[in-house]
């Protein structure tokens, strides 16, 4: 019989990088989205670097911000900032101060190829543009973390702090969360089609234009899970995060007939997130057929629900 566990840690919980990482401490959230049940959990509430988890917060931002304000991710086109000049962290398309590159194809590279200079880019870009709104000046990029910080609360991540839009340590400092807090996100991300489509794309073609010209560039995504039935979302890796994953497995919807004889149809899917996990892509794999066995036992016996504070992450829609 398979068991759910579920770990609380204390709030006051002091990480440690080194020291999670020699001990193995890794932390996992399993979790069926529609409903929101907890499935499976370890150290799920335990706050710790999440590496380029931190992009699936930039790239829903960006997404949210386009179709409110009416923005065209295939003609709006962002400055590369001077920020990328002074920046660390990996630049696959070698992008420089002053090219120019879609919004989309930066979501493209920040999702799929994790490029943390493209998502300085978006962060510079739409800051620039919530600045304006308020009619403010200032730091575009510290603006748009703000507004990332605005969504963890409105989503009710009460234990993560976005420090920049990347998730790279810098000076000894990490924005931190919890596998718990990156599942209320991931469900958000993919709740928005935009999102989903981008972040379930094996490859894409991208380009951008710098002084010299157009430059193409194929990018592969860096979660080599994505397929028919996962569709994404989000690879991360730094030595004080180590491994980090986060999956969506779609299934085919639970079809049932009423008492009075009508179909009910129920949407199944399930989010996977890791923090700390060596060979997470294995790990995640052999959490698919284990999380679908405790959510159709869960669904068997009736769904009962005792504490629905602990066995259902509740995600809100802040829209």
């Amino acid at each position: 019989m398979i068991r759910a566990f579920i770990c609380l840690a204390a709030a006051a919980c002091i990480f440690n990088p080194k020291l999670a990482s020699a001990q193995g401490n890794d932390a996992m959230m399993v979790v069926e989205a529609h409903s929101g049940k907890v499935l499976i959990a370890k150290n799920s509430t335990v706050k710790r670097p999440v590496a380029s988890l931190t992009k699936i917060a930039t790239g829903v931002m960006v997404v949210d911000w386009a179709e409110a304000a009416g923005i065209d991710l295939d003609t709006r086109e962002a400055v590369v900032p001077p920020a990328v000049a002074t920046s660390p962290g990996a630049n696959p398309m070698n992008l420089q101060p002053g090219e120019r590159l879609t919004l989309r194809n930066a979501l493209y590279s920040t999702l799929l190829g994790s490029d943390n200079m493209a998502a300085l880019t978006l962060a510079d870009h739409v800051g620039r543009e919530f600045l304006a709104r308020k009619g403010r000046s200032g730091d575009p990029i510290a603006a748009f973390i703000v507004e990332m910080n605005h969504l963890a609360e409105a989503l009710e991540m009460k234990k993560t702090t976005f420090i920049n839009p990347h998730g790279l340590e810098i000076n000894g400092k990490a924005g931190l969360s919890t596998a718990a807090d990156m599942a209320k996100l991931s469900i958000y991300a993919m709740r928005r089609p935009g999102f989903t489509f981008m972040s379930r794309q094996k490859e894409r073609k991208v380009s951008v234009t710098g002084a010299e010209g157009a430059r193409a560039f194929n990018l592969k995504n860096t979660n080599e899970l994505v397929s028919d039935v996962i569709l994404g979302v989000k690879t991360g890796t730094t030595q004080a995060a180590g491994e980090c994953l986060s999956i969506s497995v779609e299934r085919d919807p639970l079809i049932r007939t009423k008492p009075d004889g009508s179909k009910g149809v129920t949407p199944r899917r399930l989010m996977i997130v890791l923090l700390n996990t060596p060979n997470r892509f294995d790990r995640a794999k052999s959490l698919i057929p284990s999380g679908w066995a405790v959510y159709d036992q869960w669904v068997n016996s009736g769904a009962p629900i005792k504490d629905r504070n602990r066995e259902i992450l509740n995600v809100p829609n802040p829209r």
